[in-house]
């Protein structure tokens, strides 16, 4: 449980390339400082230095992005934009100023630079440098002219009616003033926010429209407070947290600015397919059933995304239930809305290279002017799509159970370099594709997962490969030409020998069957003498996956399953329900019900051990950390008689106290759908607790709050029951940072289990 940098070493990460692809940059910490610092590798003499600060300054922003032909590549770095020429690899500095400018982008015609600065968006011309204003923005509402009432009107006309000098001067200033604003300038339209937040501001190509997205904050939605107790100024110090689920949300609007007739337009959803849709989960709540009617469903844009030639636009649009995702043909000059996909899910949408929220675009692009590619769960698994906007027709580019995990379409638009599972669900490996699909080159082969990175002049992969007992390690690979094979050459050495001294174990990869007939997947720790007892460890995040053959982010995990198998424990580790890697059906099969599919996967892990290793059935463990704390407390308390103690670390106790983006999305709100928060939620069965619970939390916890487990103990007190403690860690987030604390907490859990098992 030690500082891993300073025993275990350090693996590399950040992965970018120099613009003339020759040297591959990452943060690496080789030295043991107290962080990761730039280093380079130059492919020509294959060394590694370390880039100095001074070096650091006169690099490049190491995002950004390309014109048409690649020979220039457009970026921010600390607040100001540049561009480097690919004929000689040299930067042009564009701003230099304290304000900060950012999102870059070219104009269509790849004249201007379009970025923006203090919420409004500016063009600056690489021709003759004229800088424009293109959006002008204002926070607040516009001054009304104050209306002269009757009276003053009447006193008004009978001065001028009286009065001939009055009457001339007001003539004259009239005809100057006139004269004046016809000299004047002509700026962009004034568009005042009100209490809306301005985002998203794009250019379309021909430089006469801007789109741009409007968000209300609702002001009645309450924020939480973390106390932290610990503090410099001996105070206690309240942090400002997170909404909880079902919050008041932000109001979405898209809006389109039309430059010439100098007029805005927002642009209506009232006419996209399905939008008054109702979940199928009202059916359980007949008077929300029929209170819907013809209910319109907020929605967030993404977009719009113009193919190259500026002729054709998409948009991406998603549901704020998570429910719907749809693509559609966008034309600013009629604000119209045409429907080329949509995706529907009673549960969620979701899936690698689509997101799973809705303020996610997902994997999104254009193969040509009337193509573009994306992908989608149509088919069970999230695989990558083409789409004929002009036509409507849609081809699927990849198929099969397996997902596509990252894409990346080539500067010609010929190939894709996709990521995908379809070796093993524990695998990752990299293949070339034509985008038209078909026959998928497989590019690595060793046993575990490639992270990729394509250098800029495509010759080249820069990888991050790791195996299930060694932590992730940079390697370089020439792109091998069609028909030949190429290995990965490894360019760092991050692992220390004291880490090295022991004989990791490698989990052996198991697939159980549930009790529905669905395969787990598992890994297993065999002890080379069993001592009769097992223990089930349940990863976080829900959608995640740990039973792969790479190396664990569950690093110190895996560490103390090698302890617990010395020991003779035999140590289970399932991707139970919900987990990532496994398709749709397996993504959402906790919809409406945290606690059960996950928590069953779990207990028929625990009657396989039995069966398969011969455990006691009175000597099973379960512990986990967030998501695995909050299946712990579930299997305590729904399933008092499968494990005999468990650890339950940082645990959501309530769903209804939880973020809104994780939870609306898998139990709808808690207003809208009480039920399945009940059902969901370990406080509600905390009376069925009979054996051995630990529970350990931080106290300054901002993701799961420490009042969680504050809650819960309450309850436990009032239910009288005495076999449970509580570990509290003061200054310790969801994810520990001490060393002192790991190794308490971890003290604690071990002892759990060698006097309660």
């Amino acid at each position: 449980m030690r500082d891993p940098k300073m025993w275990m070493g350090t693996s590399p990460s950040g992965i970018t390339w120099s613009d003339d692809s020759k040297t591959i940059y990452f943060n690496w910490n080789p030295d043991k400082n107290a962080a990761d610092s730039l280093y380079g590798y130059n492919i020509a003499d294959k060394k590694i230095s370390k880039i100095t600060p001074e070096e650091r300054k006169t690099l490049p922003g190491r995002n950004g992005i390309y014109n048409r032909l690649h020979t220039l590549r457009l970026f921010e770095k600390n607040g100001d934009i540049a561009l480097i020429g690919y004929q000689n690899f040299t930067t042009r500095q564009i701003t230099y100023t304290a304000e900060r400018e950012s999102d870059p982008a070219l104009s269509g015609n790849e004249t201007s630079i379009i970025f923006e600065r203090g919420n409004n968006l500016y063009g600056l011309s690489l021709v003759s440098g004229l800088l424009s204003q293109l959006t002008d923005f204002k926070n607040g509402t516009k001054k009304s002219d104050t209306k002269p009432g009757d009276q003053e009107k009447f006193l008004k006309e009978d001065q001028l009616a009286m009065f001939d000098i009055l009457k001339e001067r007001k003539d004259k200033k009239d005809a100057g003033k006139k004269i004046t604003e016809s000299e004047k300038p002509s700026y962009p339209k004034e568009i005042y926010l009100g209490d809306k937040n301005v985002s998203n501001q794009k250019v379309s190509p021909d430089g006469k429209f801007i789109t741009y997205g409007l968000a209300l904050p609702d002001k009645n939605a309450k924020s939480t407070i973390i106390p932290n107790y610990v503090t410099e100024s001996g105070f206690t110090e309240d942090i400002s947290g997170r909404t909880k689920v079902g919050a008041p949300a932000s109001k979405h609007e898209f809006w389109v600015y039309d430059i010439q007739k100098d007029t805005t337009i927002q642009i209506s959803v009232k006419d996209i397919p399905g939008i008054h849709d109702k979940p199928d989960y009202l059916k359980d709540y007949p008077k929300l059933d029929t209170a819907w009617k013809d209910k319109e469903r907020e929605v967030v844009f993404h977009g719009p995304f113009w193919s190259d030639d500026g002729k054709n636009a998409v948009v991406v649009v998603r549901s704020l239930d998570s429910k719907d995702r749809w693509i559609m043909a966008f034309h600013p000059e009629s604000a119209s809305l045409k429907l080329l996909d949509r995706q529907r899910d009673e549960a969620w949408i979701g899936g690698p290279g689509i997101g799973g929220y809705p303020q996610s675009s997902g994997e999104i692009g254009w193969l040509d002017d009337q193509t573009i590619y994306f992908q989608s769960e149509e088919l069970g698994y999230s695989h990558l799509y083409s789409l004929n906007v002009s036509t409507g027709k849609k081809t699927a580019l990849t198929s099969g159970k397996f997902e596509v995990q990252n894409v990346v379409l080539s500067k010609d638009k010929k190939t894709f370099y996709i990521i995908t599972n379809e070796v093993h669900p524990g695998e990752q490996h990299l293949y070339r594709m034509a985008v038209s699909g078909g026959e998928r080159t497989r590019l690595t082969y060793r046993t575990g997962a490639y992270e990729a990175t394509l250098s800029p002049d495509e010759t080249k992969f820069a990888l991050r490969y790791s195996n299930s007992t060694s932590p992730w390690e940079l390697y370089m690979m020439d792109n091998p030409a069609p028909g030949r094979k190429t290995d990965p050459q490894r360019v760092t050495e991050s692992i220390t020998k004291e880490f090295l001294s022991y004989k990791w174990r490698e989990a052996k990869i198991v697939t159980i069957k549930a009790t529905d007939g669905q395969n787990i997947y598992a890994r297993v720790y065999e002890p080379r003498k069993s001592n009769g007892k097992a223990v089930i460890f349940v990863h976080g995040a829900g959608y995640l996956q740990n039973a792969h053959k790479w190396w664990s982010q569950y690093f110190r995990e895996y560490m103390f399953h090698n302890l617990l198998t010395d020991k003779g424990y035999t140590v289970l580790d399932l991707d139970y329900r919900a987990s990532s890697g496994y398709g749709r059906d397996w993504r959402t099969g906790i919809y409406r019900f945290m606690g059960g599919k996950d928590l069953t996967d779990n207990t028929d892990g625990a009657k396989w051990l039995v069966k398969t290793y011969g455990i006691d059935a009175k000597k099973i463990g379960i512990y986990g950390g967030s998501y695995g704390g909050f299946i712990t407390l579930m299997g305590l308390f729904t399933t008092p008689d499968v494990f005999t103690a468990g650890a339950a670390l940082r645990p959501v106790t309530d769903w209804a106290a939880y973020n809104h983006s994780y939870t609306a999305n898998i139990l709808n709100e808690p207003q809208a759908d009480s039920l399945a928060y009940r059902e969901s939620s370990p406080i509600y069965h905390a009376a069925g607790l009979k054996n051995n619970l630990l529970i350990c939390h931080g106290m300054v916890d901002v993701n799961v709050h420490y009042q969680d487990v504050v809650r819960l103990s309450q309850r436990l007190i009032e239910l009288g029951k005495n076999n449970w403690e509580l570990a509290s860690y003061p200054m310790e987030d969801h994810s520990f940072v001490e060393a002192s604390s790991w190794t308490d907490e971890y003290k604690r859990i071990l002892k759990l289990f060698e006097e309660k098992l």
